[in-house]
């Protein structure tokens, strides 16, 4: 089930919450990906709120918003770059994205098996893909005040299993939203001071939501034999008689 998109922007951009939660996952993301200069960086779901950083130092930036999640126009006073789509099947080549970020997406999805198929099919060689899905044992996912407490939350282990059945290798993982899902002022004012000590204490479980990072795995193709050159092949029967088809050599 997906949120309306109306929701999801009034939530990130008009509340004091929303700009809570983009700010821990978007601090989180740019310490992974510190760098996408000249490459092309997609988001499905809602992650315009991650992207920001990477319109500039990119080649090309494409937020992809599921049909029954609706589109908006963003970045708002730029150019264009939202798309709407079909869930499972992207307007972009196979292998066009360098990097892909999924925020509320995945846990939405009717179909997760035929999207991460065709998120593997639009990941290039090399390429690398996060995963922002709301953690099981956390707190953002038992309110349905935030859009963290809709649609399936995960546990790591589960995430991590899911995404290795689709022919992904997790490389890393981190969790943010250590903060309450609290729209009160004082723990809006606290959330930086907590974000930090969470952070310290545990990076990789504790948060509202879980963030892992994987990539394409690739097999090799398989040949149906192998050629191999003998330079200097072994002549076990050089010298003797030369045994002849239908005959029995008696000594």
């Amino acid at each position: 089930m997906h949120l309306d998109v109306q929701d999801l922007n009034k939530f990130y951009y008009r509340t004091g919450l929303g700009r809570v939660a983009q700010r821990a996952v978007r601090d989180q993301l740019t310490e992974l990906w510190p760098d996408t200069k000249s490459e092309t960086v997609v988001g499905f779901g809602f992650a315009a709120p991650l992207l920001r950083p990477y319109l500039e130092p990119s080649r090309r930036v494409v937020a992809l918003m599921p049909g029954p999640q609706g589109v908006i126009h963003w970045p708002a006073g730029m150019p264009n770059v939202s798309v709407l789509c079909e869930e499972t099947r992207w307007p972009l080549q196979t292998g066009q994205a360098d990097k892909i970020v999924m925020l509320h997406g995945l846990e939405t999805c009717e179909n997760p098996t035929s999207l991460l198929e065709e998120c593997w099919r639009v990941l290039g060689p090399g390429g690398r893909a996060l995963f922002v899905v709301p953690n099981r044992g956390g707190l953002w996912a038992r309110r349905d005040a935030t859009p963290f407490g809709y649609g399936r939350p995960y546990t790591l282990t589960q995430l991590e299993v899911q995404l290795k059945r689709h022919q992904f290798v997790p490389t890393r993982h981190r969790a943010a939203l250590f903060a309450l899902p609290s729209h009160k002022k004082f723990w809006l004012r606290s959330s930086a001071v907590i974000e930090k000590l969470g952070r310290k204490i545990s990076n990789h479980y504790a948060g509202g939501v879980l963030m892992v990072e994987a990539t394409k795995q690739v097999y090799a193709p398989k040949k149906r034999g192998l050629k191999v050159d003998v330079r200097a092949p072994l002549r076990a029967l050089e010298g003797g008689p030369v045994p002849a088809a239908g005959r029995v050599h008696r000594g």
